[in-house]
């Protein structure tokens, strides 16, 4: 699993990321119409392909099915209405989000390609009903998840990372650290610094 997991709401963002060495990304996108949605994911998909990243579309699996994307990240709303047999039968791999030990159970009974655990640190993207989570928990958590990769994601920069990673995560997570950042290729830079050579 990649140390460096970028999560982008726009292709447009992740066309000008992924270029600079990013392996692992995550296509976002909130509140777009099919068919716009649609473009976005085929944009991700090519340009993930012509730079030798993996792609995972979050919650959209029906979509990845019939575009070919073989990851997706879905969250626990979303892990009620998915089909789990087929994409398994599709050979896509999932990660899924937990937040309290309920969730991370269930997670874990879908064998999982990692989980994700958050917020690990106070976060602006969105409101949440939890409140940070801490690395304690994350070393908890990763005592849990034995071999399946455990991401954390929320409120994390370079500088948290030495302490992320030392408590158990095997992947860190970013959104808004990069998307809010005056330079997001500069920011990238530093994140893919920090976590090739933690």
């Amino acid at each position: 699993m990649e140390r460096f997991y970028l999560i982008t709401g726009t292709a447009d963002l992740l066309e000008r990321l992924v270029p600079l060495g990013v392996k692992l990304v995550q296509l976002r996108a909130k509140d777009l119409p099919p068919e716009a949605l649609r473009a976005e994911a085929i944009r991700a998909r090519d340009c993930c392909a012509a730079h030798g990243a993996m792609l995972v579309l979050n919650d959209y699996w029906e979509l990845a099915l019939e575009l070919g994307i073989d990851f997706v990240h879905l969250g626990q709303e979303d892990m009620d209405t998915a089909d789990f047999n087929a994409l398994r039968r599709a050979g896509v791999r999932f990660g899924l989000s937990t937040h309290d030990d309920t969730e991370l159970d269930g997670a874990l009974s879908h064998d999982p390609a990692y989980v994700a655990l958050g917020p690990v640190y106070p976060t602006l993207l969105k409101k949440m009903k939890w409140g940070p989570q801490g690395l304690d928990r994350v070393t908890a958590w990763k005592a849990r998840t034995g071999k399946t990769p455990l991401v954390a994601i929320g409120g994390l920069t370079p500088e948290r990372l030495p302490g992320v990673f030392a408590a158990g995560a095997d992947s860190a997570a970013v959104v808004t650290d990069i998307q809010q950042a005056a330079d997001p290729e500069a920011r990238t830079r530093e994140w893919l610094a920090a976590t090739v050579h933690p």
